[in-house]
């Protein structure tokens, strides 16, 4: 018998998944197979489809093949303010249902952003008193040890947040929603 949420085959009598820990139900027959991987053009397409969908989950092509598009079309000087605003919402909810598909609050984005713009402030302040301290010849250690740690921080935190958006989605449905990647057929 196989499970309906992630395709593993269980035994004929099983009551629950040995794979994803769903209730099988008795009887019941549905063969999980996984999709295709979305392409450019359907993850553009999704991403402004769901321009305020907030919930469930989103593939890692789906976000990346996105991610490269609005990165390309912000290369283009002239349109590169108005991409940002066009951009804004849908990056944050497609964001949020990637973050979902890992099992993560979509908040967490917001937190990355509030700390990453508190380090920025930081190092930059640092390096301004840095500089007045190098004109009026006092010591510097003490600025650039601080802003020698914001930097690290900022740094740390973008890895960190850049390797939980390349993590595989979790298996099966998660308190988000279904597995984006398995259909049943």
């Amino acid at each position: 018998m196989y499970c309906t949420t992630c395709g593993n085959e269980n035994e004929p009598k099983a009551h629950f998944c040995g794979f994803c820990g769903t209730a099988i139900s008795s009887g019941e027959i549905a063969i999980a197979t996984t999709q295709s991987s979305v392409g450019f053009g359907d993850a553009i397409g999704l991403g402004f489809k769901n321009y305020f969908n907030f919930s469930n989950r989103a593939t890692r092509a789906e976000y990346w093949w996105f991610v490269l598009f609005y990165f390309l079309l912000s290369l283009i000087p002239i349109v590169n303010w108005f991409v940002w605003i066009v951009f804004l919402i849908p990056s944050i909810s497609l964001t949020t249902r990637r973050l979902h598909d890992i099992g993560k609050t979509g908040w967490w984005q917001l937190w990355y952003g509030l700390a990453q713009i508190a380090m920025w402030v930081t190092f930059l302040a640092a390096l301004f008193v840095g500089i007045a301290t190098a004109i009026s010849g006092e010591s510097m250690a003490g600025v650039f040890v601080l802003a020698a740690a914001a930097f690290i921080t900022a740094i740390a935190t973008a890895v960190w947040f850049l390797i939980w958006l390349i993590r595989q989605g979790e298996t099966g449905s998660n308190k988000y929603g279904p597995d984006p990647r398995i259909t049943p057929r």
